[in-house]
């Protein structure tokens, strides 16, 4: 698997793997001691898949193209129509542009973090960083969105509330939430023939009933009173809550149909594409089907400071193909009205083209000032722009909006009150978003 850096040069690798063995052996059940499970199989079944673009991609050159701006800033993409009268979007987006009609773009978010890690923390988080943080630094001082969810919605069908393939964004964390609400990591290739999510089911070598003996072993030690038992934040507790889940993780029969990818028909494995980005895409859908309320699908690379042109081109058309088809097929299975479908970066990229030092091809840089984001489904109203920057693209200019917004929309449209006052095991309170107000314009 090939691994994205930042200009920084930072590893996108998780900076929490989850590195899973055999139940018995311990490894799924210290994997979820890191990652637990919360239930609740009432929660409403809308679901979330975000696409993290991290690095930060250009809104210039994708949906937010500036025609009658100079060479320096229009770059070399051209506009092209889409279904929607007066919405334009960059060349690069051709697919996406005929699903215009089905999709929102707000161009007017915008905020003062420009640097990699507050960025993703504040688009990820709907929270400013407390103190400043480095550009590569790993900020998670406030729970992600998607562990939020885990710990509003819980788990359903023994599944996972929240999963992030195929590694955790460096945002991607629950903070005080407890590493509970932590993603659950698919890192394997689904687009692999011999693909399986490691060690969800019980070793062969166990099924005879030896596992199920054990398990009555260990319920009978475990009705034994414990030294501090009762104390908070008993340790020993929490491994065996994480026991539970795990086999309920491993018994769960939803997990083990959304896992087989190799069950989808060929023509649809082929209408995503047969490359990892499109068979993860695919693998998300399957994981709404099966109940999960937040999918994370982590993408690197969009850190264009040089080369930004051919990088920027060859990688895009490919990257949005499959956000169409995603979009399309949830649409043709009546999933799009439940399934929250996001595009986005920790910012977007300056509007002046540049050149860095040491390097002949041009770029662009950090630009938390203006950025664009996809929003589709879950009752978004489709086919609209909300919001514009000005002529050159340089800041959002009309229905100005923040992170915070844009958070409390998700959450809004997933079931979860944006106003809500979280504690830390401290009883510190914190508010999930400091403003709750979500964007008018897509609920």
């Amino acid at each position: 698997m090939s691994i994205h850096r930042n200009c920084q040069g930072m590893s996108r690798r998780d900076c929490l793997k989850l590195g899973l063995g055999a139940i018995m052996g311990g490894g799924l059940v210290d994997a979820l001691h890191i990652r637990s499970i919360a239930g609740d199989s009432t929660a409403p079944r809308t679901s979330c898949i975000l696409f993290w673009l991290d690095g930060g991609p250009s809104h210039i050159d994708s949906f937010d193209p500036k025609p009658d701006a100079p060479a320096e800033i229009r770059g070399e993409f051209q506009p092209i129509y889409t279904r929607v009268p007066g919405m334009y979007f960059s060349e690069n987006m051709v697919r996406l542009a005929a699903l215009s009609n089905k999709l929102s773009i707000v161009r007017s978010i915008r905020h003062d973090q420009n640097n990699h890690g507050a960025g993703n923390h504040y688009m990820t988080t709907g929270a400013p960083t407390r103190i400043p943080v480095s550009c590569g630094a790993f900020s998670s001082y406030h729970p992600s969105m998607g562990s939020v969810v885990s710990h509003e919605r819980g788990a359903t069908n023994g599944m996972p509330p929240y999963f992030s393939i195929p590694s955790m964004a460096r945002s991607g964390g629950p903070n005080f939430l407890g590493a509970r609400h932590a993603p659950f990591v698919v890192s394997d290739d689904p687009n692999q023939e011999a693909f399986q999510v490691r060690d969800v089911t019980i070793p062969r070598e166990l099924a005879d009933g030896r596992a199920l003996g054990r398990r009555d072993l260990r319920n009978r030690l475990d009705q034994m009173e414990r030294y501090h038992e009762r104390a908070a934040g008993d340790p020993t507790l929490g491994v065996d809550e994480n026991f539970q889940q795990a086999v309920s993780l491993m018994n769960s029969a939803a997990a083990q149909r959304a896992f087989e990818i190799q069950r989808e028909p060929s023509r649809i494995r082929d209408a995503y594409g047969r490359t990892t980005l499109g068979q993860q895409a695919l693998l998300a859908r399957r994981l709404v089907e099966a109940g999960v309320p937040f999918i994370t699908l982590n993408n690197g690379g969009w850190d264009h400071h040089s080369n930004i042109f051919p990088a920027f081109r060859n990688q895009v058309r490919s990257f949005e193909a499959v956000v169409a088809t995603l979009i399309d097929d949830l649409d043709q299975r009546g999933l799009l009205d439940t399934t929250l479908v996001l595009v986005l970066g920790e910012f977007g990229r300056t509007p002046q083209i540049s050149t860095l030092p040491g390097s002949a091809t041009p770029g662009r840089d950090h630009w938390s000032n203006a950025m664009s984001v996809l929003v589709a489904g879950c009752g978004t109203p489709p086919g609209q722009v909300v919001g514009a920057t000005d002529r050159q693209g340089y800041a959002a200019v009309e229905r100005i909006y923040g992170p915070e917004n844009f958070v409390s929309t998700v959450y809004t449209k997933l079931g979860i009150d944006p106003g809500k006052i979280l504690y830390a095991s401290n009883g510190r309170p914190t508010h999930l978003v400091s403003d709750p107000r979500p964007i008018a314009e897509l609920m």
